[in-house]
């Protein structure tokens, strides 16, 4: 049974016993600290992203990219991670959080790891360069958006080519 609404310490332990980061657990926990999206749950997801664990710091990353209120002060440390994590997986979910952040300030992060060897960054490259190009579209970003969609990886290459679209029709 999903943690109701409770403290946060409480909700991300049982969010960390799900094994499954796609898990329904650790996603209903991440969408009840969004409905929050207090101080507290800002503050606990900052301490994840510093954890020792992978697991602690992917389920830290995916609750600062749902928590908006806080993008201020949730891009440094995004931006940092994205340049000192080693974990793919964790790359992955910085990119994915800065595609829901949807803020230009994180381009610089995005591009960078756009050429990452592994398929699964260039993938979250991919979704949030389409979110972060800003209005007009940076042209380095709209570059690397081309790039990706040219990419090896049948994936990463559909996601960019979809995002290169969306960019054509504004």
């Amino acid at each position: 049974m999903p943690p109701a609404e409770g403290r946060v310490r409480d909700l991300i332990e049982a969010a960390l016993c799900d094994p499954d980061p796609d898990g329904p657990l650790r996603w209903h926990v991440i969408s009840v600290l969004s409905r929050r999206s207090d101080l507290e749950s800002f503050i606990e997801a900052r301490r994840l992203c510093a954890a020792d664990s992978v697991a602690e710091r992917l389920l830290g990353v995916d609750i600062m990219g749902m928590l908006q209120p806080f993008v201020d002060r949730t891009l440094p440390v995004l931006r940092y991670l994205a340049a000192s994590e080693d974990d793919a997986m964790v790359l992955y979910s910085v990119l994915i959080a800065f595609g829901h952040l949807a803020d230009p300030r994180s381009l610089p992060s995005v591009i960078e790891l756009a050429g990452h060897d592994d398929a699964r960054v260039r993938y979250g490259a991919a979704y949030a360069l389409q979110h972060v190009l800003g209005d007009p579209p940076d042209r380095a970003g709209l570059k690397t958006l081309h790039t990706l969609a040219a990419d090896s990886d049948k994936d990463v290459a559909g996601w960019a080519s979809l995002g290169v679209t969306l960019r054509s029709a504004r």
